[in-house]
């Protein structure tokens, strides 16, 4: 979470200090206690958000656990998304979750990583029904097969595409384009 050079009661010195820093301090503790500290890798802290890796075969059991339990209640999945690394080896594809609690106003983001040769990722449509659309997203343009998943099927690409457009395999630009050349870019 901060700087792994500090000293731990550095760090709990500034986690009293900043709030924010604080109830992170608590629900990294409370993760901890629920799952165990080696159910987390990669725990940071950017831009105060935080953020930890877990594995594809856990975050189901985990993002259950945090929507049952009453003392934080992270009822709303705000955001789930595909993401693509091709340079990351067995690694390459990713679900980032974004998870809210309203009524303790916490914020927690977790992500998976598993490669592109194993597309698949446990669905979370039966514990929050905006995952629907964002795991049919996440389907269309990167790939990610979600076993259980009641209508998986593209949502805003034609059905016919038989490509991922979203995952970094084609080039940017066309190269075969003549209109545009460094003087019209300024390149």
């Amino acid at each position: 979470m901060a700087d792994q050079n500090e000293s731990i009661p550095a760090q709990e010195q500034a986690a009293a200090q900043d709030p924010a820093a604080q109830k992170n301090a608590q629900l990294l503790a409370l993760l901890h206690r629920l799952f165990g500290a080696d159910a987390f890798t990669d725990v940071e802290e950017p831009y105060g958000l935080l953020t930890a890796t877990t594995t594809r075969e856990q975050i189901h059991g985990i993002i259950e656990g945090l929507q049952k339990d009453e003392e934080i209640q992270l009822h709303f999945l705000t955001t789930m998304c595909g993401m693509h690394w091709p340079e990351k080896k067995d690694q390459e594809l990713g679900i980032v979750y974004h998870l809210h609690s309203l009524t303790q106003n916490i914020r927690l983001r977790l992500k998976i990583f598993f490669p592109i040769a194993d597309p698949v990722a446990p669905t979370l449509t039966d514990l929050y029904s905006c995952a629907n659309w964002m795991e049919r997203e996440a389907f269309d343009f990167y790939g990610i097969i979600f076993p259980g998943h009641p209508n998986l099927m593209r949502i805003l690409n034609v059905e016919d595409m038989d490509y991922h457009p979203m995952r970094k395999e084609y080039a940017l630009e066309d190269g075969t384009r003549e209109d545009k050349t460094d003087l019209f870019f300024g390149r």
